[in-house]
């Protein structure tokens, strides 16, 4: 039988409230840690309760302001490590700085990698996040990578829209995939747009592959950040007859101008889960619908935690 070792879950500063939802599922206490930055910036932490030996999961998404937590979540997981816990897993929702994952052009970073070895180095013996923006992410690791969707959580949503024939849309190639196995569970046609992007957080759309005249859209993609990419997707859609346009994305960064365009455009519903946390202009956004992936990760840590099969989550 599996020894189990004590369950703790420390919290960073970037998404407390989320943290709160996961304990609140798993019945049980947040760990105590005191968080604090120094007056030039510098973050500390100081974990105040013992956890050596103890199966401990830090959460913290790296959302903006990214660098800082980023910062902390190393600061933590380093502390955890230096209290002798037995096993440290890095709960991030919202992994950043994974666009950049490549040498799409000469002399450019890989900074996904360079996270990932940061992460290992101050003590992640485990990871656990939600939709990375590149599923080979995952291989940059030479520790255990556990993958969530927050497609279930999603496609419940989407399923409650009754106004007609649902045509599920990929607003680019990379995306296809995704929005592939949306439409396959909610028995619904699948539409892809063609995007050429002239330079970063720009697009250019240019055609639309498949049928969405007189169709209810959703528009799924991962991360939502300027929306430029959401809104002239959007806009081609109703150019071409679709009847209803909604949009579907995992990960709300929504920076810059995203909710000016978001208000702006022909889009009815924009649906988000919070493994980011809400801003306050966007809490007022009347179009955007938070919805809570802490059950779903909190199912997953308790699993991890009993040693059981996470996969099966999707199943």
């Amino acid at each position: 039988m599996h020894e189990q070792l004590p369950l703790v879950i420390f919290s960073g500063r970037a998404h407390p409230k989320l943290t709160e939802r996961i304990c609140d599922y798993l019945q049980i206490p947040q760990g105590r840690v005191r968080l604090y930055s120094f007056s030039d910036g510098e973050s500390s932490c100081q974990i105040e309760e013992n956890v050596r030996g103890g199966d401990v999961f830090v959460v913290q998404p790296t959302c903006p302001p990214v660098n800082d937590s980023l910062m902390e979540l190393l600061i933590l997981l380093d502390a955890c490590r230096r209290s002798s816990a037995n096993r440290i897993t890095a709960v991030i929702p919202y992994f950043g700085y994974a666009r950049q994952d490549r040498k799409d052009k000469p002399r450019v970073p890989i900074t996904a990698k360079l996270v990932c070895d940061l992460l290992t180095s101050a003590g992640a013996m485990r990871i656990l996040t939600m939709d990375l923006h590149a599923a080979q992410i995952q291989g940059f690791f030479n520790i255990p990578v556990d993958h969530l969707f927050a497609a279930p959580v999603l496609i419940d949503k989407i399923r409650e829209l009754q106004k007609g024939e649902l045509v599920v849309v990929s607003p680019d190639a990379g995306g296809v995939e995704r929005a592939r196995a949306f439409a396959k569970r909610l028995e619904a046609s699948l539409a892809i747009v063609d995007k050429r992007r002239p330079a970063a957080n720009q697009a250019e759309i240019m055609n639309v592959i498949g049928d969405v005249e007189g169709k209810v859209c959703v528009v799924v993609d991962d991360i939502i950040d300027t929306a430029g990419t959401l809104v002239k997707t959007a806009e081609v859609l109703a150019e071409r007859g679709a009847a209803h346009v909604y949009a579907a994305g995992v990960h709300a960064v929504l920076s810059g101008p995203s909710i000016d365009r978001i208000e702006a455009s022909v889009i009815e519903e924009v649906f988000v889960t919070d493994t980011i946390p809400r801003s306050e202009r966007a809490k007022a956004c009347a179009k955007i619908r938070q919805l809570s992936v802490a059950e779903l990760l909190g199912e997953a840590i308790l699993r991890i935690h009993e040693a059981k099969s996470v996969s099966s989550l999707f199943v």
